[in-house]
């Protein structure tokens, strides 16, 4: 029993940390590099796992590049450079709204309206992403750019997951996920490379990219693989609540960041919307 609950927390407290480390990253190298390093560390962290190296048909290959585009190579990026212009509390609080966007693509790629019970979560969430960005939105054009690059971020990861569905019920997510981050890096390279070599580490950042590469590029999407095959992928997709909570704790007491109380109510209500989107898809 408790492995069970291990297996559906830790993806959200690894993912909802995420955004601290990537805060912390940002000390030493360029947005770009922390995107870059962040792929080849979990690149090289998935290559440890036998399952990474199940072959993938060649006709498949395509799916694949655009999951290294829409999956890592594009919001990955997009990440530390809104971290330049909003705290990590916040992007990670609007990460919160991910279930949603995923919900959105869901629908427009399959020409067909979300049921009654989900479109009022949709409703409700989205009102509670927009109390979120509210007062960021209120700091100037710096926080607005900050906060449209998270959301073009969560936009692009409901592409991903709509491509992702059918390769991995057909291969497994780890071999899928494996060779799309390799793609990523190809991708990622001619701005990430300069990045890295302009980079003055100091043991704080190097430890937090390191971390983010290792757990948060990988073994989190490995654990979220085993609970979702062990509790199906409604369930597994629970820990995705504890990511806005985790990234909103660790940036209030770790980097003493200031955040509005009308983003904490926002994101209280875009979690209420994801979780009556869960029940009513779940009936």
């Amino acid at each position: 029993m408790k492995s069970s609950w291990f297996l559906l927390i830790i993806p959200g407290l690894i993912w909802g940390a995420s955004f601290l480390f990537i805060a912390e990253g940002l000390r030493s190298i360029g947005p770009n590099g922390v995107a870059f390093l962040r792929i080849c560390i979990g690149f090289a962290t998935l290559a440890m796992f036998p399952s990474a190296r199940k072959p993938v048909a060649r006709e498949d290959w395509g799916q694949v590049a655009w999951l290294g585009l829409l999956w890592f190579a594009f919001p990955l990026s997009m990440f530390p450079y809104a971290e330049q212009r909003v705290s990590s509390a916040l992007t990670g609080m609007l990460n919160g709204a991910n279930p949603l966007f995923a919900t959105l693509v869901a629908s427009y790629i399959a020409r067909k309206a979300p049921s009654r019970g989900v479109a009022i979560g949709l409703v409700v969430g989205l009102a509670g992403t927009v109390l979120m960005a509210v007062p960021a939105l209120n700091e100037g054009q710096s926080s607005t750019i900050g906060v449209a690059m998270i959301v073009t971020a969560l936009i692009s990861y409901g592409f991903a997951l709509s491509v992702a569905r059918a390769l991995q019920l057909k291969y497994g997510p780890v071999p899928v996920i494996w060779r799309a981050q390799g793609l990523a890096i190809i991708l990622t390279a001619p701005l990430g490379i300069p990045d890295l070599l302009a980079a003055q580490w100091t043991p704080v950042p190097l430890l937090s990219l390191l971390a983010l590469g290792a757990f948060g590029t990988a073994i989190a999407n490995v654990v979220m693989a085993n609970a979702a095959g062990r509790f199906g992928a409604a369930r597994a997709s629970s820990t995705a609540f504890l990511i806005p909570v985790v990234a909103l704790g660790l940036g209030v007491v770790l980097r003493h960041e200031q955040v509005a109380l009308l983003a904490v109510l926002g994101g209280m209500v875009c979690l209420a919307g994801a979780a009556l989107m869960k029940r009513a898809s779940s009936h």
